[in-house]
């Protein structure tokens, strides 16, 4: 073979090489976004409810920082989810130790709707944590907490969220409790109306996980937009030494009377899980049992998943969870 042939050759090679290299890539990606889609429409099918993917589900790879969190709506994309539900503490610290914290924020929020509508994903709630206690005995700091929380009313105004969720935490004294919650709700409560937003109070430790009492709270404030997150786990009322999270559990509310209880002002779900027989079912919370009390509650809305365990990684523990839902939903 003379140069001028082996030349040509090698270019033809070159040149098939890297159309082979590019079909394989474009092939890749578009079996990535089937599966996602077959994943999305699975959800879908024959279920009373949809699904979405709340943040916290992936706190371990954005502590890490291996996973940007301003990239949370991509990566849900990427796992087939059509709705999320956000983290704000994974927002908050940045814009706090701002020297134009309104600014900030507002670049935080631009860019988290424009990644969502990019994706294709819909914006539900936000979870607001470190933002005062708003069940404190203290009127002052208490009143301080509604104000901290009117920001991420505005915040899910502007991302098309429908919630917020927000914590009561505050006295160990019931009737005390009880009156601090509801004279924060009302406040908070009364402001986000006038933005077409729902204030969410999620069973989510101490007496907010007593189920009887926080159905009291809802009574009494006794307004449309302020409701509850029933969440599927959370029902620890306390804990070894006081403490409020890590320790031992020595007393719990009953899950799944906690959850039929709080679906009378339900206006979404938290779908908890920890860890996964072999069979793969979760084995703390029997999910059939629990779908069917959210389903006897006549909700039909979005169900999120947040994944909580150690023993498996957090997308491998999302998946699970995600087929578990699907599995169990399609049997009541």
């Amino acid at each position: 073979m003379n140069f001028r042939s082996l030349r040509a050759c090698s270019l033809f090679l070159a040149i098939s090489l890297s159309l082979s290299l590019t079909s394989c890539k474009d092939q890749a990606e578009a079996s990535k976004e089937n599966e996602s889609q077959e994943v999305a429409e699975k959800t879908n099918d024959s279920l009373f409810f949809k699904i979405s993917l709340a943040q916290w589900s992936l706190h371990r790879p954005i502590f890490e920082g291996s996973l940007d969190p301003m990239d949370f709506a991509e990566k849900s994309s990427e796992m087939g989810f059509e709705g999320v539900e956000y983290v704000t503490s994974f927002y908050a610290e940045k814009v706090k130790n701002s020297k134009t914290p309104e600014e900030d924020l507002q670049k935080v929020l631009d860019t988290l709707k424009n990644r969502s509508e990019e994706f294709g994903v819909q914006n539900l709630l936000l979870m607001i944590d470190g933002e005062g206690d708003l069940a404190t005995n203290d009127s002052i700091a208490r009143n301080q907490a509604v104000e901290n929380h009117k920001k991420w009313v505005d915040a899910a105004q502007f991302l098309g969220c429908h919630s917020i969720r927000v914590n009561l935490f505050g006295d160990e004294k019931r009737e005390n409790w009880k009156n601090n919650s509801i004279d924060a709700l009302k406040k908070l409560s009364e402001y986000a109306a006038t933005k077409d937003i729902n204030v969410l109070v999620e069973n989510h430790g101490y007496l907010s996980s007593d189920a009887d009492l926080l159905v009291n709270v809802m009574d009494a404030v006794n307004m449309e937009n302020c409701g509850t997150l029933p969440d599927f786990g959370n029902f620890c009322l306390k804990r070894e030494g006081g403490a409020r999270w890590q320790a031992e559990c020595i007393e719990e509310f009953p899950k799944y009377e906690g959850v039929e209880k709080l679906m009378k002002h339900a206006k979404a779900v938290s779908a908890k899980s920890y860890t996964f027989d072999m069979e793969g079912n979760e084995e703390v919370i029997d999910y059939k049992k629990m779908l069917q009390i959210v389903k006897d509650g006549g909700y039909t809305g979005f169900i999120g998943i947040e994944y909580e365990g150690t023993d498996m990684d957090p997308e491998k523990g999302i998946n699970a969870t995600r087929d578990l839902l699907i599995k169990a939903g399609k049997q009541i």
